[in-house]
């Protein structure tokens, strides 16, 4: 069942709505043909008489009506309007002011007169008519012209909120724009790679089933539940599949939703979302992306947010307030926890926290077979290797890898996601797609082909450098060359010294290279020198490994919050600050002169890396590997020889 919005449901169109459209049409039609009758019988302007000319053409037989009436506004009643018609005569005949059949007139006379216009009048043979109207005169077209628009207006207002159902927008500013979804779409088994997490909401699924099992035992429910996690991380997801295994009513709304630009309107919203939930007890309000409404109080530079802050204040009161809301589980998902309001994180509303990381491995290779459900991959590809490939992807980061693989594998007319479509599928994800069109020099080439066979070579012979799993001289995003370096264990948690003394080493490995073969330096080592710098003072600064003890000067982040962290100071001083930039600057002295003396010790295997690289473009693992047992490789020797052979055989066939 689709979402819905918590609004009156519009009315369908039934025989009655029709019936009422055809009488607003017979009804607009109808003013349109009186007034065009109207207007067409009036004929020309009436002519203006003065009294003189009045009286000169009533003495002279040419008046045939006369109507006489009160001018409207005179209190007094001291003047009256005479109107009416001439004689019908020919055209053509001489003396009448018009050659017309009934042309009109019309005057304003005194009161005074008027016994005299009366007198001439019955005198005259030719007036056709005399009427004297005591109050003003309307005729049926006056009557119609003056309520018929009136009609239609109301008419049309009906007509306009029937057809909308009562909908209108502007009647319901103060509406929940909370969305509503009763399917079952949505369990557990569309969720992978969360296994703890799902452990953790397995008894909110119990509770909404059976509450009487917890009420008996006087266990109280946890209120809110808030999912914290980086984005893609499934949050959204495993909300939604709590609600299918639960099987209730499941209410989705962004935190966006509730702040607006009047003061009072996102409160509004937050008390009809919560009164609506209560009609369908139990169920789940699920608020994403929660920050948007529930940042800190009184953090404001120069000033509150008014809408916001109300908004919070009405939702905390609503979450654990002086009205209890029983059987109404609310659910939020955000990626800053550490700006939320404390008021909003406390025990009795969002009582308990889950954290959603991450996935490693084993995490990544189930989510891959959710997502591969509804597609063809080869026999010949295995979900492991995927994943090992993709350290450091999210949930969505893997749908968006088997869907680019998908279109890969389609736009060559393949009836199967192949290996290769997925692993050039990690390259466009990760640096976007190959700039093959891109020349470089043949020097640029030299050095981009041995910066990254200088990676490729520390990698193999330290034993805590990352491992390059994949490395290329086809340029890709902004880079000229790329390289695919990840650790030697699937996951580690635990880093020792050593082991990020080696890292740096093997970021370093490309610069160094360069230094050793070419004797000159390039550009081309800027990412690796901004990795190398975090990881130095990181552990300088962080995790105490090094000279000024196990001692923290600084702590990592998010964003800034302003209001909270514009304005806060360091809490070492300049002279601290000086010997940490030097401990920074000797880790990394430390780890350049081991990433040379490894090059320099190594010095054939980085030529003939290098060398390979820049005829092949592309080297695997194994590739490199093979290069440094054997100092060649097979599949491209081989590949040599049958070039040879082909261009031996020309000059024999001519």
């Amino acid at each position: 069942m689709p979402d819905k919005q918590i609004q009156p449901p519009r009315p369908p169109v039934t025989k009655a709505n029709k019936i009422g459209n055809i009488i607003v049409m017979m009804l607009i039609l109808l003013f349109v043909f009186s007034a065009i009758f109207y207007y067409t019988q009036s004929g020309e302007e009436p002519q203006e008489l003065s009294y003189s000319e009045f009286m000169q053409y009533l003495r002279d037989n040419k008046i045939d009506t006369i109507n006489s009436s009160p001018i409207s506004g005179d209190i007094n009643r001291e003047a009256v309007s005479l109107e009416g018609t001439f004689i019908v005569v020919n055209e053509g005949d001489p003396g009448y002011p018009f050659n017309r059949s009934g042309q009109r007139y019309y005057l304003d006379v005194p009161l005074v007169f008027l016994d005299t216009i009366v007198n001439l009048a019955d005198q005259s043979d030719n007036v056709a008519s005399y009427q004297h109207a005591r109050g003003a005169t309307y005729s049926f077209w006056n009557i119609l012209f003056i309520l018929l628009p009136i009609i239609l207006i109301i008419v049309f207002i009906s007509f306009f909120m029937r057809s909308s159902g009562g909908n209108n927008r502007a009647f319901d500013f103060g509406k929940s724009r909370a969305k509503m979804n009763r399917s079952k779409t949505t369990t557990f088994k569309n969720v992978a790679g969360v296994d703890e997490e799902k452990e953790e909401l397995s008894e909110i699924i119990d509770f909404l089933k059976d509450p009487k099992k917890y009420m008996n035992l006087g266990a109280r429910i946890p209120k809110g539940v808030l999912l914290v996690g980086p984005p893609g991380t499934g949050k959204t997801l495993l909300a939604r599949a709590v609600a299918g295994e639960a099987e209730v009513p499941f209410y989705s709304i962004s935190g966006s939703d509730f702040v607006e630009m009047f003061v009072g309107v996102g409160a509004s919203r937050v008390r009809d979302m919560f009164k609506t939930a209560k009609q369908t007890t139990p169920c789940i309000i699920f608020i994403d992306e929660i920050d948007a409404v529930g940042r800190q109080r009184g953090t404001g530079l120069g000033g509150g947010h008014d809408e916001r802050e109300q908004t919070l204040n009405q939702l905390l009161v609503e979450m654990d307030g002086f009205g209890p809301n029983s059987g109404i589980i609310v659910m939020a998902a955000t990626n800053r926890a550490d700006v939320l309001d404390p008021a909003l994180l406390r025990p009795g509303r969002f009582d308990r926290q889950i954290t959603i990381n991450r996935p490693d491995v084993k995490g990544r290779q189930e989510i891959l077979k959710v997502h591969a459900r509804n597609k063809k991959i080869h026999n010949s590809v295995t979900f492991e290797e995927i994943a090992r490939r993709t350290p450091g992807f999210t949930g969505a980061d893997l749908e968006n890898l088997l869907n680019e693989a998908a279109l890969l594998a389609a736009r060559e007319n393949k009836s199967s996601i192949r290996l290769y479509h997925i692993d050039e599928a990690v390259d466009r994800v990760m640096m976007g797609p190959a700039k093959k069109s891109r020349v470089f020099s043949k020097r640029e080439r030299d050095f981009i082909a041995h910066h990254e066979a200088g990676h490729a070579v520390l990698g193999i012979k330290l034993d805590n450098a990352n491992i390059v799993h994949k490395v290329t001289i086809i340029p890709r995003g902004q880079a000229g060359g790329y390289n695919l370096m990840l650790p030697e264990e699937e996951e580690s948690f635990l880093m020792t010294r050593k082991a990020l003394i080696d890292q740096i080493t093997g970021l370093l490995g490309g610069r160094v290279a360069e230094e050793i073969v070419f004797n000159e330096v390039s550009t081309g080592a800027h990412n690796d020198f901004q990795r190398a710098t975090e990881i130095a003072r990181a552990m300088v600064t962080e995790y105490g490994m090094s000279s000024l003890g196990p001692i923290q000067y600084e702590k990592r982040s998010g964003s800034v919050f302003l209001g909270r962290d514009y304005a806060s100071e360091k809490a070492f001083s300049d002279t601290v600050a000086l010997e940490i930039d030097n401990e920074v600057r000797k880790i990394i002295n430390e780890s350049y002169d081991k990433a040379k003396k490894t090059l320099t010790e190594n010095l054939d295997l980085l030529k003939r890396i290098a060398e390979i690289l820049l005829e092949v473009e592309t080297l695997t693992r194994e590739d490199i590997i093979e290069i440094t047992e054997t100092g060649t490789l097979e599949w491209w020797e081989k590949k040599k020889a049958k070039k040879a052979e082909k261009l031996e055989a020309k000059p024999t066939e001519a």
